[in-house]
């Protein structure tokens, strides 16, 4: 059985997508980008600034699905340049603690023009 999730504290899908579902004891979570969920604005000048928006938001989300960053399993993160990298990682690590498995790619654009976003796949206890 599948269970969409939903809140509005992280921004609305944006497209014929769920923020995520739940299957089999799994959140499935769609990508983030660093949009303000309050406003719909793209927010943050530098990586560093849309990569704090981007884990707020993925941290809204698990708590909606009833879990946390600590069980998170698997993360997808894209990359605008992948010169970021390293500011990147140093947002990522104080969020990730429990150091998931990680996908990390340059991409040639996302959406909105923005200069990440990540997807997570966590455990629902």
């Amino acid at each position: 059985m599948l269970k969409k999730v939903s809140t509005d504290k992280a921004p609305a899908a944006i497209g014929p997508y769920s923020q995520g579902i739940i299957a089999n004891g799994f959140l499935f979570a769609s990508g983030q980008i660093p949009i303000n969920p309050a406003t719909g604005e793209i927010e943050g000048e530098d990586i560093s600034a849309q990569a704090e928006l981007v884990m707020k938001n993925i941290g809204e989300l698990l708590l909606a699905a009833g879990t946390s960053y600590e069980n998170v399993v698997k993360t997808s993160c894209f990359l605008a340049d992948m010169n970021d990298f390293a500011a990147f990682n140093a947002v990522y690590e104080k969020y990730f603690t429990g150091k998931p498995a990680r996908s990390c790619v340059a991409v040639k654009q996302l959406p909105k023009s923005v200069l990440c976003e990540v997807e997570v796949i966590a455990v629902v206890e």
